[in-house]
């Protein structure tokens, strides 16, 4: 299959704070090379994008120094953290922003959903915004006509679509966006995590028609999103960002687990040091622990588990939820404790306290490497959120005391009981 896209040595560079150099002189000296054609002279002291620590430069290197080349009909997913220049790559590709160096060759039209409402004007209506869209795309007014039935059916916005869209919600504006990129005729389709802001139905909706516009439809499709079962269940390969810089193009599986591993990094950092954290921060988790142990060990999945969660505020009690989320090496849920559900627990939580959570009975996870989510909530409000706050992983243990373990893909090892008696 011929490459669709094709990028050599992308580099994008930034400018932080105030635009110019800071003196008269740096200023002619940076215009001088421009005019000659030669690289910028200060973008050689520019930084890497790291933004959990403070630089020495003003340029920072969004991007820097990516090569790659997609085939016709690829899914191709775009994974890292958030900083990591995912959303900077795909607006060079949609003829956004400019590379700072290197080049991009693409081969056929592109439609883009770069964020909510991209290529939409709030005056006119959802009719004449997908009209404009098309002829943003480069589809003529018959081609338009002919998809336009289907675009508003996919969307489900019928009764609005003669309503301005400024008029629309989040949800609406996205409805129509993804059936308008979906539906004309683009070679290359390129999706930001803008999906996020729609209704479960419309998600999974929106993720089977990506699937059939890449498998069925032999159009080239990229894919970013922090949804790893998604990422797994549509792209065969996967490109993945860090500080800017490719770290992995490959399958997706082993791309998705090494990002994975990247993050387990950040879980060994203790609790109360963790900057990368979210909320109020009126309330403040200050302690995690698995079996008295701190993150990164190892348990066997058929030993009962005993969580110690703490906090501390300086209030004297509230109104409060914590949630705690296990999520696998493919970054899927996999099991979740929410303390709303648990019979005669306290609504009303004192200002500083400690959490004991028991399992009954072994840990029925498989083997493999783990981390924890942790969410505080107090007053319906978010107070402290911390996303890898804790790793851990199972070893094979005798689960079902018999010295075997089951065979094949897996999440879950339930105790059972089996019997079978002979049919008369």
């Amino acid at each position: 299959m011929p490459a669709v896209i094709k990028v050599e040595d992308l580099s994008k560079a930034y400018q932080l704070g105030e635009i110019g150099t800071g003196t008269i002189s740096r200023d002619l000296e940076r215009t001088w090379a421009r005019i000659r054609g030669k690289e910028d002279p200060f973008l050689k002291i520019g930084e890497v994008n790291d933004r959990s620590v403070k630089g020495e430069s003003d340029v920072v290197w969004s991007l820097k120094d990516l090569s790659f080349e997609i085939q016709q009909g690829d899914a191709v997913g775009v994974i890292g953290r958030n900083g990591a220049g995912k959303s900077t790559l795909l607006k060079i590709l949609s003829r956004v922003t400019a590379p700072t160096k290197g080049s991009v060759k693409l081969k056929g039209r592109v439609a883009s959903l770069l964020e909510v409402g991209t290529g939409f004007h709030p005056e006119l209506t959802g009719k004449e915004n997908i009209f404009l869209n098309g002829a943003i795309l480069g589809m003529r007014k018959a081609e338009i006509k002919r998809k336009f039935d289907e675009i508003v059916d996919f969307s489900g916005v019928e009764r609005y679509v003669d309503t301005p869209v400024k008029r629309y919600s989040s949800g609406m504006y996205v409805r129509l966006a993804f059936a308008v990129a979906a539906h004309l005729e683009s070679e290359i389709m390129i999706i930001d995590e803008v999906l996020a802001v729609g209704d479960a139905e419309f998600q999974k909706k929106c993720l089977g028609k990506i699937g059939d516009v890449s498998k069925g439809e032999g159009r080239t499709v990229l894919f970013v999103s922090h949804n790893m079962t998604a990422i797994s269940s549509l792209c065969e390969k996967s490109i993945l960002l860090s500080n800017g810089s490719m770290m992995m193009f490959s399958d997706t599986t082993p791309v998705i687990r090494k990002y994975h591993q990247s993050i387990i990094s950040s879980a060994a950092v203790a609790i109360n040091e963790r900057t990368d954290r979210s909320g109020t921060g009126e309330i403040r988790v200050t302690e995690f622990a698995i079996n008295g142990k701190g993150s990164g060990l190892n348990f066997a999945n058929n030993e009962a588990l005993n969580f110690t969660l703490a906090y501390h505020s300086g209030i004297e009690s509230f109104f409060g939820k914590i949630l705690i989320g296990i999520y696998n090496e493919l970054g899927a849920p996999v099991m979740f404790f929410d303390s709303d559900t648990i019979k005669d627990m306290p609504a009303k939580f004192p200002g500083s306290g400690r959490l004991n959570i028991t399992t009954t009975g072994s840990f029925a996870l498989v083997t493999g490497t783990y981390t924890i989510n942790i969410a505080l909530f107090t007053n319906s409000v978010m107070a402290d959120y911390m996303q890898n706050a804790y790793s851990f992983t199972i070893e094979e243990g005798d689960f079902l005391g018999n010295g075997k373990l089951p065979s094949g893909q897996y999440m879950f090892i339930p105790e059972q009981s089996w019997a079978i008696t002979k049919n008369i």
